[in-house]
């Protein structure tokens, strides 16, 4: 699957089950590791969970592959490893305590996403 399918699929399984503040920084230039993190808030451990197993699922569902993910058992940061990109639910005052955005040059959280973005376009905030 291409980058930018990728990334709408997963914007597009946040917002699904009401995701919030979501944010696409592009790490291309940053690490060799992956291209994209995603973050996104959910209110309770109950729908952090929920968020990071709907990401899972249609990637899954689309042909995808995860390769793994960490912290579903306590549901207040999960972590999905989809390779190029990688997805970051988390609660608001996990994200705020450690501010993932600053440390890789997000821009702040942008609520909708659509397929008309391109890559570029969702690089720049």
């Amino acid at each position: 699957m291409k980058l930018p399918q990728l990334e709408k699929l997963v914007v597009d399984a946040l917002e699904d089950i009401k995701g919030r503040d979501i944010e696409v920084i592009n790490t291309s230039r940053l690490t060799a590791l992956f291209d994209r993190i995603v973050i996104a808030c959910g209110d309770s451990n109950r729908q952090v969970k929920s968020l990071a197993r709907n990401v899972q699922d249609k990637v899954r569902e689309a042909g995808g592959c995860v390769l793994s993910c960490e912290g579903e058992e306590v549901g207040e940061w999960v972590l999905v490893d989809l390779g190029d990109i990688v997805v970051h639910v988390m609660q608001p005052a996990v994200r705020s305590y450690y501010n993932l955005e600053e440390l890789w040059g997000g821009k702040g959280p942008l609520r909708v996403r659509r397929a008309a973005a391109t890559t570029s376009d969702i690089a720049q905030g």
